[in-house]
């Protein structure tokens, strides 16, 4: 049995079109989520032979499942760019990580297949907000792209992954990834479903649009902070507004706190021009991880945002 498990962000569904383009398995089962959903191996059961492909999901989160699924007997091929902690070596089980702040899992799988399929992987690193990844690769192609069309279409495909649950989203990320993968590339996409681009580029610029009245609860020299409202459309762009902030301030560390059951959901971007220490920041907290540019907490507790705030400071000011 085939599982295919990836985050459903546009890192995630880029990197698995490229592996299945390379190698094809229309049996294998999907399990992905919204954004935040990241503990994804747990819902792979335990069975001898089963081969497991896990995209874009911290290892740190799923290690105790990995060592579940490969000691049941499952050959596990984990590829991932954000903070892992410590990896098992096993036979049965292969690895491809970097936590370098300027690489991503589609431009990993994009190395792997020595670039058969690189613009998915453009829009992948597009998704991550790694322009300059993404730049790299394009430069490195035979023929000629629209770039903005395949940064948009990047930014809009990550934009679709956040929300608390699935009902928050426009496009269910296993049903987005099957959309998009029976074309052979994103181009081929952009040219033969108009509308899937179009529907996400609308429903992107009108929640965007809501989000720049937002108040800033901290706006300095080093640090801005933004607080958002319990409403799905800020839930969507709580952490797109983070990347479109950063690269309007790029000396500037920035947070978006989105208010949500009694809390708030928290995404943190690192300066685009010293992409450390967002991680850094997030694990300081029960349900934060990520990776050195960019990171969140799945819920911070209101008594926690001084704290919060006081880390911000500490790691950036």
């Amino acid at each position: 049995m085939d599982y295919d498990v990836f985050n459903g962000d546009a890192d995630g569904i880029c990197a698995l079109i490229q592996l299945r383009r390379a190698d094809p398995k229309p049996d294998a089962t999907l399990i992905t989520g919204v954004k935040r959903d990241i503990e994804l191996l747990q819902r792979v059961p335990s069975g001898e032979g089963s081969r497991v492909t896990a995209l874009d999901i911290s290892f740190d989160k799923n290690r105790d499942d990995c060592i579940r699924l490969i000691e049941a007997g499952a050959d596990v091929f984990f590829c991932d760019h954000h903070f892992a902690g410590n990896v098992p070596e096993h036979e049965r089980l292969t690895v491809l990580m970097s936590a370098s702040p300027e690489v991503c899992t589609s431009a990993l799988i994009n190395g792997r297949l020595r670039g058969e399929f690189s613009e998915w992987a453009v829009v992948g690193c597009f998704g991550d907000n790694l322009d300059t990844t993404a730049d790299t690769i394009i430069g490195k192609m035979a023929s000629s792209v629209d770039r903005e069309a395949l940064r948009q279409l990047g930014v809009c495909i990550n934009y679709n992954a956040y929300g608390a649950s699935a009902a928050d989203l426009h496009i269910e990320p296993a049903a987005l990834y099957r959309r998009m993968q029976q074309h052979n590339s994103p181009t081929a996409l952009l040219s033969d479903d108009r509308e899937l681009f179009e529907t996400l580029t609308d429903a992107y610029r009108l929640d965007m649009h809501a989000a720049q009245s937002a108040p800033r609860a901290v706006d300095d020299d080093d640090l801005v902070v933004v607080s958002l409202p319990d409403a799905p459309w800020s839930r969507r762009v709580s952490g797109v507004l983070g990347n479109d902030l950063a690269n309007q301030s790029p000396n500037k560390a920035h947070a978006v706190l989105t208010d949500v059951d009694g809390g708030y959901l928290v995404s943190v971007r690192a300066p685009l021009n010293n992409r450390t220490g967002a991680d850094d920041v997030c694990r300081q907290f029960e349900t934060g991880g990520g990776r050195a540019a960019a990171a969140g907490i799945n819920h911070l507790s209101r008594e926690e945002l001084g704290r919060f705030i006081d880390a911000l400071r500490q790691q950036f000011g």
